[in-house]
């Protein structure tokens, strides 16, 4: 492993010393322009952070080191027997910047299977809550319990010197990584098995193993965990997981406490819970209609009932994206191959058919294509996997595939600490009236 450490060593002095040479020659010049509306509405678009390992295109979808998701698709190395993507090789390629070779991700894969232990008292900590407990919950306490064994925050107390804040993250990135399948499986089997738990099993890649310990060892459900695991890593530096683990991880917390910060976010309904609404939309939508496949008529005039009660329609729409979601074709894609007659399969492909169109009569929705949530739980359930409280816990397992890549490069970097301008109304009030100046100070 320290392999790979030296050469993402390298790879961030060199370009370090680029951007320093960047910020000494154009630090002065201004990108864009800020407007009220933007200021007002959750800062939509404006340019203020910088984040290496994916660049999220309107037209594209998601590029990953300037790799679209078929590339990904084509490029990665896979499992033995497999035809879907490695996440270790996806997190390699955020991390060191270039293509891994088959012998790059077994490294990878060999590394975290030998950090993947997680002390009993981390299982103790989840068992004191209530069975009950929503599961990104238990999730978020098992990072936080995981946090006593921090090697930043440890040698950080010890006086660690600042060219070695990336070192010691890179540590926590690996150990934290390493451990989360086995925190989640545990959380799973806890809550929705009786507590009946799998140990892990050493031969297998990160994502077969997790597939492994929540009981499922159909090898098609480890090949969609692998697709699972890649598609859903990283969305650019915006999105509130990201920017929550980057925004904590600019005030020096540790990798532990930046993401348990970043799932916190992922948890809530307008970002990582959207694909835990669209599935249970598509269970009322059945129950209510009492059919197994609707029409596309029912499906039509279901999608109206919906939006004329004020309601949307989970999956659909994206505040960037202008065209369906690569990340929605990548899992129909693999739902053609592995499932094509599944009801619940077809009903998600006869509702991607009827919503757009719905949608893009109304005339208020830039979008209205489906995004990645639009498909994630039909293929879940196809497996047995109903329980889709959890589904936001699946997204967290590999979103921090993304996030910690990024956080090793932020403390490589040297970024500092997060701190934007806030004004109050009666200041932009001010402003407007010509009273004051509105962006000074």
């Amino acid at each position: 492993m320290e392999e790979i450490k030296d050469r993402f060593k390298v790879k961030a002095e060199e370009l370090g010393a680029e951007i320093k040479e960047i910020l000494k020659t154009h630090g002065k010049k201004k990108i864009g322009e800020v407007t009220l509306s933007q200021i007002y509405q959750g800062m939509r678009g404006i340019t203020g952070l910088v984040t290496e390992t994916s660049l999220l295109d309107a037209n594209e979808g998601i590029r990953f080191r300037g790799y679209s998701i078929p590339e990904l698709q084509k490029d990665l190395p896979k499992a033995k027997g497999g035809s879907e993507p490695l996440p270790e090789g996806l997190f390699y390629l955020m991390l060191v910047g270039d293509m891994p070779t088959e012998a790059d991700v077994n490294m990878l894969t060999a590394n975290w299977q030998r950090r993947s232990h997680v002390p009993n008292y981390v299982f103790d900590t989840i068992e004191a809550l209530p069975v009950s407990a929503h599961p990104m919950t238990q999730f978020v306490v098992g990072i936080m319990a995981l946090q006593t064994g921090s090697q930043f925050a440890k040698k950080y107390a010890e006086g660690m010197n600042k060219k070695d804040y990336w070192s010691a993250t890179f540590d926590d990135t690996m150990d934290l990584i390493a451990r989360l399948p086995r925190i989640a499986a545990y959380i799973y089997r806890r809550k929705y098995k009786n507590g009946d738990h799998i140990q892990p099993n050493g031969l297998l890649d990160w994502a077969g193993n997790f597939a492994h310990m929540m009981g499922y060892n159909d090898e098609s459900f480890k090949e969609l965990m692998r697709l699972y695991m890649t598609i859903h890593a990283d969305h650019e530096g915006g999105n509130v997981s990201a920017h929550t683990t980057h925004l904590v991880g600019s005030a020096l917390s540790d990798p532990f406490l930046s993401l348990a910060a970043g799932m916190n976010g992922l948890a809530g309904p307008l970002h990582g819970l959207a694909n835990q609404e669209v599935i249970k939309w598509i269970f009322e939508m059945r129950k209510e209609l009492d059919v197994e496949l609707p029409t596309k008529k029912q499906v039509e005039t279901y999608v109206k009932k919906t939006l004329g009660e004020g309601k949307v329609v989970p999956g659909y729409g994206h505040a960037v994206l202008r065209k369906t979601d690569p990340r929605f074709s990548a899992q129909m894609e693999f739902g053609k191959k592995h499932m094509p007659n599944d009801p619940l399969v077809k009903t998600v492909w006869r509702i991607y058919e009827t919503v757009p169109d719905i949608l893009s009569s109304l005339g208020k929705v830039k979008n209205p294509w489906p995004n990645v949530d639009a498909h994630s739980g039909a293929l879940l359930v196809h497996y047995g996997m109903v329980e889709y409280e959890f589904y936001t816990v699946l997204f967290g397992v590999s979103r921090a595939l993304g996030v910690l890549a990024s956080l090793c490069w932020d403390r490589a970097l040297g970024f500092a600490l997060e701190r934007p301008k806030s004004v109050t109304t009666e200041l932009v009030k001010s402003w407007l009236d010509g009273k004051e100046e509105i962006w000074e100070g």
